[in-house]
């Protein structure tokens, strides 16, 4: 081996540098309890000037130790861990999965098969198991973990279509147009999973959603009295626990009812909140989830876990092996059988990352309470600021949430939307929060995720004062 692979290699370096890493990470973590007042939760540079910093940053010469890159990248980037980040649904990750994905990184296990990822499979098979309790579901329920939500609804979405179907084998024959049903508040990838499928647009049915940006359930049978009138063929009705705009969840006994009235699959994207099965508090939002036949769940969003990890969830074991049968014979022997451990055979994906390890590390550290508390922390949370925001004349909710997801404007004369993009692009170049917006009925709106445990009242409060400083600096230049 050349020098360079031998140093690259060597044990006493990665020791060295290996406990540097990890004061540097403590101290982060640290920090981001202190919450001191001059840290951002978002550093914000335009676009042009990352690109311009890290284009010159990669012609500079090699570089002894990565300690003083991993600190401009710590720097750079947005500080989920802060109290005052309370943006898109990302997780502050505990730091005992740190440790694991330090873990998974050295050992670097594949999935597709069995001798490549022996501990991964079957972490996967006890992991989703569990969940399939938690959920509802009786024996034989189980499923695996792949790569985020959209690879776990478009897989479900595939397994709708096997059910339904021969098209995996025989292909679509002409005239065909199949179709799903789905909430008009459903996340994107929905939309792009049924056209991945080939379903194009007159594929994708979209329900309406009422005040409360629900699925307006009454209205199912209409629309798929319609479509079945036009020739299409409903492969599958998808109900939101809970929506990505809104949190808003669906009403999935009516969707269940429907669903077994016309034989049709039932599919739950409880990417964000189907962890409310860990609540006995919020567990009703959920009321009907084990009567589907599949259900996605981000271990990444509530469940404090690194990203990406996604379980996704039967209710008949058996239907995960029909979506991707064929034949491979120098993975696995014998071809048609079901054999949880080959991941290959019901995933997606054949080489993914053991991220099962950093699952149950949680699991077998801190056991269903930390999911439980985290929930109703979370949850509570949102709960007593939307009550803030109604004490607050100046300040409009839009909907009484039902998880942690909050969206609220700033009211005054006028055009209200691009006074509120105005003071969203103000806090984010300020930097001291992090929020997002959305758009609901034309409207935009401000919008925050409540992700972090650690986040109090206070600075919620804090924020509102925030908002309404913003708003009088753009009133002003207007």
């Amino acid at each position: 081996m050349s020098d360079v692979i031998e140093q690259a290699y060597d044990a006493d370096r990665f020791r060295r540098e290996g406990h540097q890493l990890i004061d540097m990470i403590s101290d982060y973590l640290a920090d981001a309890r202190a919450d001191r007042l001059e840290v951002q939760a978002i550093p914000w540079q335009r676009p042009e000037e990352q690109l311009a910093f890290w284009q010159e940053d990669f012609q500079k010469p090699l570089i002894k130790s990565p300690l003083g890159l991993f600190e401009e990248v710590m720097a750079k980037s947005i500080q989920v861990h802060r109290k005052r980040y309370i943006g898109h649904q990302t997780t502050p990750t505990l730091p005992v999965t740190v440790l694991s994905s330090a873990l998974i990184a050295l050992l670097n296990q594949g999935m597709g098969v069995y001798e490549m990822g022996m501990v991964g499979n079957t972490l996967e098979k006890v992991l989703t198991e569990h969940l399939a309790n938690k959920l509802g579901y009786g024996s034989g329920a189980s499923g695996f973990i792949t790569s985020g939500g959209s690879l776990g609804n478009l897989t479900a979405l595939l397994a709708a279509r096997a059910a339904a179907t021969d098209i995996w084998h025989n292909g679509y024959a002409a005239g065909v147009q199949l179709a799903v049903l789905v909430s008009e508040e459903a996340h994107y990838c929905i939309d792009r999973a049924a056209r991945i499928m080939g379903l194009g647009q007159e594929g994708i049915i979209k329900v309406p959603v009422n005040e409360k940006f629900q699925m307006r359930t009454e209205l199912l049978e209409q629309y798929y009295q319609k479509a079945v009138s036009e020739g299409k063929q409903v492969i599958c009705v998808i109900g939101c626990a809970a929506t990505t705009s809104t949190g808003s969840y669906d009403d999935l006994e009516a969707i269940a009812a429907f669903s077994e009235k016309h034989k049709v699959w039932f599919h739950v994207d409880g990417a964000h909140g189907a962890p409310a099965a860990f609540s006995s508090k919020y567990r009703h939002l959920i009321a009907g989830i084990e009567k589907a036949d599949s259900v996605v769940v981000d271990y990444h969003k509530m469940m404090m876990t690194p990203s990406l990890s996604t379980a996704l969830v039967f209710k008949r074991g058996s239907d995960a092996y029909k979506t991707f049968s064929q034949r491979a014979q120098y993975l696995w022997v014998e071809q048609e059988s079901e054999e949880w451990y080959n991941g290959g055979k019901r995933s997606f994906e054949c080489t993914k990352a053991m991220s099962a390890l950093n699952v149950y590390t949680i699991f077998r550290t801190y056991g269903d309470d930390i999911f439980r508390e985290n929930i109703e922390r979370l949850y509570g949370m949102a709960e007593k600021f939307a009550a803030i925001i109604l004490s607050n004349s100046k300040f409009e909710l839009a909907y009484k949430p039902q998880c942690n997801i909050v969206c609220f404007r700033y009211k005054a004369e006028g055009d209200l939307t691009p006074l509120n993009l105005a003071i969203r692009n103000a806090l984010l170049e300020e930097g001291r929060f992090y929020i997002v917006q959305t758009v609901l009925k034309g409207e935009l709106y401000l919008r925050v995720s409540i992700m972090n445990p650690l986040t109090t009242v206070d600075e919620l409060q804090e924020l509102l004062q925030n908002v309404e400083e913003k708003a009088a600096q753009v009133l002003v230049k207007v």
